[in-house]
């Protein structure tokens, strides 16, 4: 299924209205390459449509219980999101000095979480690895 019938099939499940907006919202952050926070969503849409920050914010909220795209913070303050749909499993580096976030996929955490739910009878049903730290850009090695 793709990301526009997923949130036909939520709206529709959840007795909720089928807004221009929310499309268009979907549209622009299944454009976007990386993690994404309000303002740069909010300035993306902004160049051509215009949808107030407010109905971005609450529909970034229902996005994220449609399981389209995922809510994370880093540093406790940084609230960024991401696509959801068809992502594989990755963790992230968060560098400390630009605030960069880089994914990364490491198969030997599969292996530990097959690990850790033979040993503890615990089934692991997501899990978030963020390692912080300085990375390699010009602007940081200073």
């Amino acid at each position: 299924m793709t990301a526009k019938e997923l949130l036909n099939k939520y709206l529709i499940d959840n007795n909720l209205r089928q807004t221009p907006e929310r499309y268009i919202i979907l549209k622009y952050i299944y454009k976007t390459q990386s993690h994404f926070d309000i303002d740069y969503l909010y300035n993306c849409i902004n160049k051509k449509e215009k949808i107030s920050k407010a109905t971005i914010y609450n529909n970034l909220e229902m996005l994220t219980k449609a399981k389209l795209i995922k809510k994370s913070s880093f540093n406790d303050t940084r609230i960024v999101y991401e696509k959801a749909l068809n992502k594989t499993q990755h963790d992230h580096l968060i560098c400390n000095q630009c605030g960069d976030i880089f994914e990364f996929c490491d198969p030997r955490i599969k292996n530990i979480l097959d690990g850790i739910e033979k040993i503890t009878n615990f089934r692991v049903q997501n899990h978030s690895l963020n390692i912080y730290g300085q990375c390699n850009n010009q602007k940081c090695k200073k």
